[in-house]
């Protein structure tokens, strides 16, 4: 098959599966500001009333303030954890290296509902559960190791001799980390904060186990639909499309900005190297 028959044809599967992806979330925006109660075409007047009736509920602006809460607070903890099990691996060599690393990794593959369980049991068993930080140490679990995977990745990029030859020219190790490891891994770290904080924001199924009557927005969201249908739905829903989507550009952005450190180490670099060609 010819290079110019491929190309339409995956540029066609790519606006599909894209279409497949986001038509509904750009249904749900559409129908959000629709001025009838039921979707149905054709639509009635631009609107935001539904938007407006979102701060009238007395239950949601609380679910809102909670789940900030908690993803601010995971997204520190999660990155603080992250960087720490990051850079254990990129420092030392040790025996069982590979099962620490797979330990460290497991939690985003087990299934939500299952860790939602698991964690119900052991927070009722220590006397932590229906709390918010119930749903904290809960959702550090998960988004742990998603932090230390960006860390990680960006540590890897990373000459190991550079901080062992800060310490051969007087640098304690604190003083290393602080001039040569943190401002090398600052973007992942940055990522990882706002990938952190979106997972969180977004996840439900953990939070429905174990936050008692502290909800989260998620899970108030659940709580309508079990009631009557409501477009005050559509127009949460997108307000949390929106933020999550927010921090995941975010996160992008801070991964692909190039270290400013790095940067001003280039000339001198090439200078090293230069006379080594001639």
């Amino acid at each position: 098959m010819s290079g110019r028959l491929v190309n339409p044809l995956l540029w066609l599967y790519l606006a599909l599966v894209f279409g497949f992806i986001f038509l509904p979330i750009v249904v749900s925006f559409v129908v959000s500001f629709n001025s009838q109660r039921f979707p149905t075409l054709p639509l009635g007047d631009f609107s935001t009333e539904w938007y407006e009736a979102i701060g009238d509920d007395p239950t949601i602006l609380p679910a809102l303030v909670n789940t900030l809460i908690i993803g601010v607070s995971v997204s520190v903890l999660s990155t603080l954890l992250g960087f720490g099990a990051a850079y254990t691996d990129f420092r030392y060599r040790f025996f069982g290296k590979n099962v620490y690393l797979a330990l460290a990794l497991l939690p985003p593959t087990i299934p939500v509902v299952i860790l939602g369980l698991a964690m119900l049991v052991f927070l009722s068993q220590v006397g932590l559960f229906g709390e918010l930080h119930s749903v904290i140490v809960s959702h550090v679990v998960l988004c742990l190791p998603f932090a230390m995977a960006l860390i990680r990745l960006r540590l890897s990029q990373m000459d190991p001799s550079l901080e062992a030859a800060a310490w051969n020219l007087g640098a304690s190790q604190w003083r290393a980390m602080r001039e040569i490891i943190l401002p090398f891994a600052l973007p992942s770290i940055f990522s990882a904060l706002f990938i952190t904080m979106a997972v969180s924001f977004d996840e439900f199924a953990i939070a429905f186990f174990v936050s008692g009557f502290n909800e989260t927005l998620p899970v108030r969201i659940l709580a309508l639909f079990q009631g009557r249908v409501s477009p005050r739905i559509n127009a949460i829903g997108s307000i949390v499309f929106t933020i999550t989507m927010l921090l995941v550009i975010l996160a992008q952005v801070a991964l692909i900005i190039r270290n400013p450190d790095r940067r001003k180490l280039a000339p001198g670099e090439t200078q090293a190297t230069e006379p080594a060609r001639g």
